[in-house]
């Protein structure tokens, strides 16, 4: 079975709800154990992807949809080196007692296997997979995915999820949307789409321009700014039912970030200085967080909502604080660079990525620990790179690059290793932001 390297264009289903029933789940993983192939850091798992075993035309065919739904999904991790099946991979012609031969899988440097067959039960598509580990032959999972036609995509990387969290013990970004900025129609708008690219969507159409987008945790929220009133405004859009509420007070409103579901922080100027508030979904104001004569942007809150890093022009040029929300304390997390904008706080908590001018006129990407420790750079030589978001599981970066002449989006391993392209569309793109949420 599943999903052999040999690939086929298949055609993009957008999903608006996911159907699919897992079950069969293994004894492992009720016990909540994962598999520890591979230990952090020292490579790839070599995974043989067998395309599903199916009787008849229909069947196949979905076969054939899943097969490249699942390879392209667990290729876009990294995390992976997928591998041809050899010929022989099964010793028996009779698809139902055929079996599994690991000598000619090990023989191949195989250490995970999985098979299954897609079938067609009550009016509905099952996907039945099998996972082994090869050295041993000892089966790690068992299950199996129900949905409709148009459900493939979902039923296919709810797979891709379940074999990543068995043999690394983590979530994946499967099922995560990153919404962003782009000038497509001639006019800047908001659109979002699936972590690989796909089942792209536009948010907003103001003929306007739309700017720094962001989606509250569970995604339900979509806040902006927005200039259609003639000033930079956040608004602030329930996903559900499309209404949108704006900020209740007068002068400018920037680069909004959730603290949590129920509260946005955004940068207002109505008392004077450019300070951080809290603002609920409805517009109304909640709270002032900094009290500063310097202009502070750009906040981005831990995964806890304790603590804050934003941007502040109070010491001279613009760097990151991390402020205590409690006790107000404020503290100066970046030294090195001139100019440090555009914080991201990691999933984990442990670190910020954010974006640095270089001495001549470069803009990189770095990321520091929140002490301030282990400073690192991620990109270099390719133009001007900008705002980072980290993805739901911390594993990769979403950012946006100018390094082919427009702006466009790109990704990378948290480490900076694998850069490359999220989107092939028109227009230029910028000013991403990968969701916690998942669908």
């Amino acid at each position: 079975m599943l999903f052999s390297r040999h690939a086929v264009p298949g055609i993009m289903i957008v999903l608006c709800a996911l159907f699919f029933i897992p079950r069969h789940l293994t004894a492992a993983e009720i016990a909540g154990d994962y598999i520890s192939i591979r230990k952090e850091g020292t490579g790839k798992i070599t995974l043989v992807l067998n395309k599903p075993d199916a009787q008849g035309k229909k069947e196949s065919g979905w076969a054939q949809s899943l097969n490249t739904i699942v390879h392209d999904g667990l290729d876009f991790t990294k995390i992976f080196t997928l591998i041809s099946p050899p010929l022989n991979v099964k010793e028996s012609g009779d698809q139902k007692n055929s079996v599994i031969n690991f000598g000619a899988l090990n023989s191949i440097g195989a250490e995970i296997y999985a098979g299954g067959t897609v079938s067609k039960k009550s009016g509905m598509i099952n996907l039945d997979v099998e996972v082994f580990e090869t050295a041993s032959a000892k089966p790690l999972m068992k299950k199996t995915y129900t949905g409709k036609e148009e459900q493939l995509r979902s039923m296919g990387h709810a797979f891709c999820e379940d074999l990543i969290e068995l043999l690394t013990g983590k979530k994946s970004v499967f099922g995560s949307r990153i919404v962003f900025v782009s000038n497509k129609t001639g006019f800047k708008e908001i659109y979002e789409c699936d972590f690989d690219g796909q089942g792209l969507e536009q948010l907003t159409s103001t003929r306007s321009i739309s700017l720094t987008p962001t989606l509250s945790p569970d995604g339900h929220y979509l806040a902006y700014t927005d200039f259609t009133s003639g000033r930079p405004a956040l608004y602030i859009k329930n996903l559900s039912d499309k209404k949108t509420s704006a900020a209740s007070k007068s002068g400018v409103s920037i680069a909004p970030g959730w603290r949590n579901n129920s509260e946005v922080a955004t940068t207002l100027s109505f008392e004077g200085n450019q300070n951080i508030y809290l603002v609920k979904p409805d517009g109304s104001l909640s709270r002032r967080v900094t009290n500063n004569r310097g202009i502070d942007v750009s906040p981005t809150f831990s995964p806890d909502g304790s603590k804050m890093a934003f941007v502040s022009s109070r010491n001279g040029s613009p760097q990151i604080f991390i402020q205590d929300i409690q006790s107000g304390e404020a503290r100066r997390l970046t030294f090195s660079g001139r100019y440090n904008t555009q914080p991201s706080w990691s999933p984990a908590g442990d670190k910020i990525a954010y974006s640095t001018m270089q001495g001549r006129g470069e803009i990189d990407l770095f990321v520091i620990n929140v002490d301030g420790s282990g400073l690192q750079q991620l990109t270099r030589n390719s133009g001007e790179n900008e705002h980072p978001s980290w993805s739901p599981n911390g594993e990769m970066i979403v950012f946006s690059s100018n390094r082919q002449g427009k702006k466009k989006l790109f990704i990378m391993n948290s480490s900076g290793e694998n850069q490359r392209r999220l989107l092939q569309g028109e227009g230029e793109e910028m000013q991403p932001s990968w969701s916690l949420f998942r669908k």
